[in-house]
C-alpha cells in the first residue's frame, strides 16, 4: 500500500508561482506513473499532469500547458508541481495520484486509472 501526501499548497496572487510536492511512502516509487489532478467547487476532478515512473515522459491539460511543469525525485520518493503564471482559474484542491506501471495501458489522464491519491492540498489564486 502506497500513502501519498502533498504539501506546498496556499494562497498566491495572481501572475505568482507555487512549488507542490507529493511525497510517497513505500520503496517501489520507481514503479509508478504518477499525476496530478485539481478540484475547484462544485467542479469534477479534472486531470492537470502526469509523469512516468522515469520521468522521461510528461503530459499536460492543455490548460497549464507552458505554464506547469511536473518532475520526480524517485530517491527522494516524490514528485513535483511547479505552477507558474497562476490564474483565479487555478484556484483548487490538488491531489497527487500514482498506478503501477505494470498497468501501462492505462490511460493516465482518467482518474479511475489510479490506484491511491492523496489528500489534496489547496491552492487559492487571487485577482
Amino acid at each position: 500500500q502506497v500513502q501519498l501526501v502533498e504539501s506546498g499548497g496556499g494562497l498566491v496572487q495572481a501572475g505568482g508561482s507555487l512549488r507542490l510536492s507529493c511525497a510517497a511512502s513505500g520503496r517501489t516509487f520507481n514503479l509508478y506513473t504518477m499525476g496530478w489532478f485539481r478540484q475547484a467547487p462544485g467542479k469534477e476532478r479534472e486531470f492537470v499532469a502526469a509523469i512516468s515512473w522515469s520521468g522521461g515522459n510528461t503530459y499536460y491539460a492543455d490548460s497549464v500547458k507552458g505554464r506547469f511543469t511536473v518532475s520526480r525525485d524517485n530517491a527522494k520518493n516524490t514528485v513535483y508541481l511547479q505552477m507558474n503564471s497562476l490564474k483565479p482559474e487555478d484556484t483548487a484542491v490538488y491531489y497527487c495520484a500514482g498506478y503501477s506501471t505494470r498497468y501501462y495501458l492505462r490511460n493516465l489522464t482518467v482518474l479511475e486509472s489510479y490506484e491511491f491519491w492523496g489528500q489534496g492540498t489547496q491552492v487559492t489564486v487571487s485577482s
